[in-house]
């Protein structure tokens, strides 16, 4: 059996002021401002290089733009213990490689948007596992959809701090997907690295100049692009600033 709302979606400020957008998945409100925060200080001067480079691999591989269209995620996850309702809610990279086949259900979102995201997962598609509400938040490694949406057993369950009383089984409310670790990044690619990257693109027109992590940060389930998810791939292959 899983663990009980170990993952959740702390929600984005819904666009509308719904009264069953929970602020869910692993992070408190404030969390993502604070990551910001520590990440305001981008490392200097390593943005525009990365950028060059990974346009001339791309030029060098005959790669076309890719269509603006979603079709990998970033996941982000707790990976420091913190009660909500008595439950803890950490779940590490480490947690995921030690479930049964290294795969779990990405259960507890309760955040519209997120939720449709999920739903719009299809199997084999990847995703990066972000650690995010700790010290240094970023990328740790790679994960890939196993099973497409269906219901969130934790909606039902009273006992589990994202219970929805409003939720009925004939038309739930709330889905989850399955997730497998496939294998840790090369190395650990944090936060402001990545933000240092995204502030240089919009300048130049990069291909993070519209990544969802920083506008809408409390979304803990997010969209890429084949264009973000490669650049940000790359990144692993980077002595780190």
């Amino acid at each position: 059996m899983p663990w009980p709302s170990r993952k959740r979606d702390k929600g984005a400020v819904a666009d509308k002021k719904e009264p069953d957008a929970k602020i869910a998945k692993t992070e408190k409100e404030t969390s993502d401002k604070e990551e910001e925060e520590k990440s305001a200080k981008p490392p200097a001067g390593s943005s525009k290089s990365g950028w060059k480079n990974w346009k001339k691999k791309e030029s060098e591989s005959g790669g076309e733009e890719s269509k603006i269209t979603y079709c990998h995620w970033l996941l982000k996850s707790e990976p420091e213990s913190r009660l909500e309702k008595g439950v803890d809610v950490k779940f590490s990279v480490d947690d995921l490689k030690a479930q049964p086949n290294q795969t779990t259900c990405w259960d507890g979102v309760r955040n519209y948007q997120a939720r449709n995201f999920l739903r719009s997962m299809k199997l084999g598609q990847q995703a990066f596992f972000y650690h995010s509400n700790c010290k240094e938040p970023g990328i740790v490694a790679l994960v890939k959809i196993v099973k497409e949406a269906y219901p969130d057993h934790t909606q039902f369950d009273q006992k589990d701090p994202h219970y929805d009383s409003t939720s009925r089984k004939e038309n739930p409310k709330w889905s989850m997907v399955d997730v497998q670790f496939v294998r840790m990044t090369k190395r650990f690619i944090p936060l402001a690295e990545i933000k240092a990257h995204h502030l240089a693109h919009k300048a130049d027109g990069g291909p993070l100049k519209d990544m969802m992590l920083f506008s809408r940060q409390r979304l803990s389930i997010q969209p890429l692009t084949q264009e973000e998810f490669d650049f940000v791939l790359s990144l692993e292959e980077e002595k780190p600033h």
